[in-house]
């Protein structure tokens, strides 16, 4: 708890300089705080500042003001919250105290620690006693490092606060949370020998924190949704096929893996997240096209981004999702072992003895092989997923949410398949020419949901 009381406060009879409020305008894509620009650095600034964002429609975004010398210099952002689609959000930077000397915040600053990307509820009350009435603040996406928050209206009374409804952030029933954070996209051990290529350069991406499937979808929850899709007006190209029950769907266009998303947002209850219409008031459900998003909406397909941090595991700087190892082999992996690549250190070659059975395609069981550090399961080998994005070139500078190219002509498939070499399931692998028509019986997908749905 903290107690924030309005007597803390005092006046100095010495002589003083006001100092000036630091101001600065928030950048909007596609819905999402991408960046913060610094207009006036202000002055006076003995500590950092809170930085609050506000209207434009949205929520969840947060940021963190950087000091040089008592002036802010920069803001970053923490998280790019969702839905500002209604105008730009305010962004308001705390004013240097005003008391001279000091040091003294008039205002509760509260900072809120929990693991990335985890939402609580911040509430205030003016007293401890047991019949005490709280009142909600404000929601909290929790950064790295935690979230801070100002409480302006706390300087005429006293009031105590505590975090609501914590861990309301436990993933849904066969997800794993990707906390919100940063990491190295592209291939830091330069595989493809290349002074410039499709997985460089390597730079810093800012994810959002989202849910994901720990497993590939699987023929038994693809039948399960296509089942129920059928009699309320969805339509796909391809049926979609599976070994058995427990193993990988796959024979699916990227068009029906998203349709297949809504219906499953349908299905249970969500509003889906793609649509045939900019207001994003039809719901996608047949044919082939490239559809609006309602990116904090409903299941749909990761971006390309989304899918490298996941892989990754919340480590950096590893050619595979796991860390102990930068190599690959049978025990680790369903792929197509070749001695001619230095990193695959199988001691069986071909397609993986144990699966190579019963005619193609020789997928394995979702889940046979160890997890990731974040939960997930076959993000190496087995079948390639589909990602959102079109294929293209990466930024040569820092990103925030990137979505990838707004055309193009393929769609980005990611992991490898249990008919590919090793190179092709490295974390980076980025490439490929499968048109998102095109449906293979080594491709299939996993899904994602925004955090606090």
């Amino acid at each position: 708890m903290y107690r924030g009381d309005s007597q803390r406060s005092g006046q100095s009879q010495a002589s003083k300089v006001s100092p000036l409020q630091a101001t600065a305008v928030a950048t909007v894509t596609a819905g999402y705080v991408t960046g913060i620009t610094v207009t006036s650095g202000g002055s006076g600034y003995t500590s950092e500042p809170a930085v609050m964002i506000s209207g434009g429609g949205g929520s969840g975004a947060a940021a963190k003001a950087i000091l040089n010398g008592d002036h802010v210099a920069s803001v970053i952002v923490l998280n790019a919250g969702g839905g500002y689609d209604s105008g730009v959000p305010v962004v308001t930077i705390e004013p240097p105290s005003e008391v001279w000397g000091l040091g003294v915040r008039l205002v509760p600053e509260i900072t809120v620690y929990g693991p990335p990307g985890g939402v609580g509820r911040v509430e205030w009350s003016p007293s401890l006693s047991p019949v005490a009435v709280w009142t909600p603040l404000t929601n909290v996406v929790i950064g790295i490092g935690g979230v801070t928050v100002v409480d302006l209206a706390a300087a005429a009374s006293q009031r105590f606060y505590r975090v609501a409804n914590p861990g309301a952030t436990d993933a849904p029933a066969g997800m794993a949370l990707i906390p919100a954070g940063a990491f190295q996209m592209g291939d830091t051990f330069d595989d493809r020998h290349e002074i410039s290529g499709p997985e460089l350069p390597v730079h810093t991406v800012f994810v959002s924190a989202f849910y994901m499937d720990k497993y590939e979808v699987t023929k038994a929850l693809w039948d399960e949704v296509m089942s129920w899709s059928g009699g309320n007006g969805y339509r796909f190209g391809n049926s979609g096929s599976g070994k058995s029950a427990n193993h990988p769907a796959q024979t699916m266009s990227w068009y029906d893996a998203v349709k297949w998303c809504n219906a499953r947002s349908q299905k249970e209850g969500r509003v889906p997240a793609y649509y045939i219409d900019e207001a994003l008031t039809q719901v996608y459900m047949t044919g082939d096209r490239t559809p609006y998003v309602k990116w904090n909406a409903g299941y749909r397909l990761p971006t390309e981004a989304e899918w490298e941090k996941a892989a990754r595991g919340g480590t950096s700087g590893h050619r595979f999702p796991w860390s102990e190892t930068d190599t690959i082999d049978h025990s680790r992996a369903n792929y197509f072992s070749t001695s001619g690549i230095s990193y695959d250190n199988s001691s069986t070659r071909g397609f993986h003895p144990a699966y190579a059975v019963g005619g193609e395609p020789y997928t394995s069981p979702v889940g046979s092989f160890a997890a990731n550090g974040y939960g997930l399961y076959d993000m190496a080998g087995n079948v390639w997923e589909w990602c959102w994005d079109w294929l293209g070139s990466y930024a040569s500078g820092a990103e925030t949410d990137p979505r990838g190219p707004n055309s193009g002509l393929y769609r980005v498939f990611r992991g490898g398949g249990w008919q590919d070499p090793a190179l092709s399931c490295r974390t980076a692998q980025h490439g490929g020419n499968l048109y998102p028509m095109n449906a293979i019986n080594f491709f299939g997908f996993r899904s994602v949901l925004r955090v606090a749905q």
